[in-house]
């Protein structure tokens, strides 16, 4: 494995780095204890990843089983404990453990231990997830065909 080309080929190195506060409100907050902040966005990495800190309140919640054809995916746990899915059996998580997920293979997390938690989740290359997570919540009241319009275009493929 080698590095890849240089994508800066410019005279001179730029002031362009973003940062962001601890205290700045996440992006989807739902009232539940469970929020989303955008802390990069497959836009403001020029595609190269997408970054999200997940917050998930004490209520049992998380996606069922599912795979990415187009992207990967990976978790690090910062608070608590999430069960994550490695496609084989579930793992119960806590901070520091990390879990990766090639395009392809299968994956889900839940809270389910009455406590909040939190993790970080990256996706590589960086797909537009924010129209997914912002809706995402709204699909029960879609018809079978604008939810399976819904899950393709955001490459969510569901067992």
């Amino acid at each position: 494995m080698s590095y890849p080309p240089d994508a800066f080929t410019g005279a001179a190195p730029e002031i362009s780095a973003t940062f962001r506060p601890v205290g700045h409100p996440a992006e989807i907050a739902r009232g539940n204890g469970n929020a989303t902040h955008y802390l990069a966005t497959g836009a403001s990495t020029g595609g190269q990843f997408g970054l999200y800190r997940w917050e998930m309140g004490p209520t049992p919640a998380g996606p069922d089983p599912h795979f990415h054809r187009s992207i990967s995916e990976s978790f690090f746990l910062l608070t608590g404990t999430i069960r994550l899915y490695d496609g084989e059996r579930w793992i119960d998580a806590v901070p520091g453990d990390f879990l990766f997920v090639p395009e392809g293979g299968i994956h889900a997390f839940r809270n389910e231990s009455g406590e909040p938690a939190s993790m970080l989740i990256l996706f590589a290359p960086g797909a537009p997830r924010e129209d997914y997570f912002e809706r995402v919540g709204q699909a029960a009241g879609w018809s079978e065909e604008e939810r399976a319009a819904f899950f393709l275009r955001h490459d969510t493929f569901w067992l």
